[in-house]
């Protein structure tokens, strides 16, 4: 039987030019394709923006007022600029949205706003949106830029206030980081509620909108700790005082 194999492949390898004569017993080797197929790697998943901070809740709050620094009161540093915090609304940062072709103020309108209007499509300055309940009052606030002081970015732990807490001594970069935190410190906000907030701490101001005081008391603390950036004394009265009424 071996024999007779042998002879019939002989007599097709006589008639087939490249033919590779097998030894006696062996089995043809099955021929492999040209290329071998490679395996198709899935898209790679697109980067999502920075989680929404935290509800305020009275564990939570607790669990910050541990962990923090208090002073009893807030020192007077000399020398505080806007500009010692770098440019407005600077792309030129380290932090989420950092060096992506849009500034700060743009970055957080387009993320915090609903109803968001481009002045083109291509372009990421926001022309037009909504509050629908904006935190620090609670009311409906319509954003247009012909009229843009309606709604203004807050940093919830002030410039100002931190640069006397200690961001006097900090590097310029670590200044300008702070200065365009979306994730922690900004926000979009009703501008005269804005500005009656100014450069107070939870010592001296609480929002007019009461159900988002707990929340605006855990992003205060939560970027004091980030920061490593002290409360006032009177800041933690008032986290005390505001905790029962947490969830």
């Amino acid at each position: 039987m071996i024999r007779l194999r042998f002879a019939v492949v002989l007599l097709v390898c006589a008639t087939t030019a490249g033919c590779t004569y097998p030894s006696a017993g062996s089995s043809p080797t099955p021929s492999r394709p040209a290329t071998e197929p490679t395996a198709t790697k899935s898209p790679a998943p697109k980067p999502t923006g920075p989680a929404k901070p935290a509800t305020g809740t009275a564990k939570a709050i607790a669990a910050e007022l541990r962990q923090a620094r208090v002073v009893a009161v807030r020192p007077d540093v000399p020398g505080y600029q806007r500009d010692r915090f770098g440019q407005a609304w600077t792309d030129d940062h380290n932090g989420p949205g950092g060096h992506n072709g849009c500034d700060t103020r743009n970055d957080v309108l387009a993320a915090q706003l609903t109803v968001v209007q481009n002045r083109t499509a291509k372009s990421c300055v926001v022309v037009a949106g909504l509050l629908p309940s904006e935190p620090y009052t609670g009311r409906r606030v319509e954003f247009r830029k012909a009229a843009a002081s309606k709604v203004q970015i807050d940093h919830v732990y002030p410039l100002s206030r931190a640069w006397d807490m200690g961001a006097a001594r900090w590097s310029a970069q670590r200044r300008v980081d702070f200065a365009n935190d979306q994730a922690a410190n900004l926000l979009a906000v009703d501008g005269p509620a804005n500005a009656s907030k100014n450069d107070a701490g939870p010592g001296e101001w609480m929002p007019l909108n009461r159900a988002y005081r707990c929340t605006y008391v855990l992003r205060y603390l939560q970027v004091a700790r980030k920061y490593a950036l002290p409360i006032t004394a009177g800041d933690r009265t008032a986290a005390q005082a505001i905790t029962p009424t947490c969830p």
